[in-house]
């Protein structure tokens, strides 16, 4: 029997930059719904972003065949993000400091430690069908346990 206490959307997105900009607003609107604040809600929606850009051009390399999943589930004390691609994956231990100093000026590698940074918990895992990143931002009713 599912659970009445976990509101969950899933939604399948081709692999193109147009769908980055679905898995955003998605996110703002799941997020607005979990009743959190505006600052975090942009924060939020950066961090999918920046996974959903990940899974589109390193994950699923903008093949038309492959699919990025997004999953939106506010359990009543988080909201858990789950972004997945069909790709080859990165290996996200060996990924470079983009505050190194031979990096700074790097247009890219940033989006993992802006995921990091916005996010609660920053999670990676590997499938043989691709890769799964999960983030999860914990509700202010849940923190302050009202």
């Amino acid at each position: 029997m599912p659970d009445s206490t976990v509101n969950r959307v899933t939604i399948t997105l081709d692999s193109t930059l147009d769908s980055v900009d679905q898995a955003e607003a998605m996110a703002e609107q799941q997020a607005a719904r979990a009743g959190i604040p505006e600052d975090d809600r942009y924060q939020i929606s950066m961090a999918v972003r920046e996974a959903t850009v990940n899974a589109v051009m390193h994950g699923n390399s903008y093949d038309p065949a492959k699919k990025v999943i997004v999953s939106f589930e506010n359990d009543g004390s988080s909201l858990i993000i789950r972004i997945s691609d069909q790709g080859a994956g990165v290996d996200f231990d060996h990924l470079p400091d983009p505050l190194a100093p031979e990096n700074i000026l790097r247009g890219s590698g940033r989006g993992i430690f802006l995921m990091r940074s916005f996010m609660d918990d920053v999670q990676f895992q590997k499938h043989d069908t691709g890769t799964e990143l999960t983030l999860i931002k914990h509700l202010p009713t849940a923190q302050t346990g009202a």
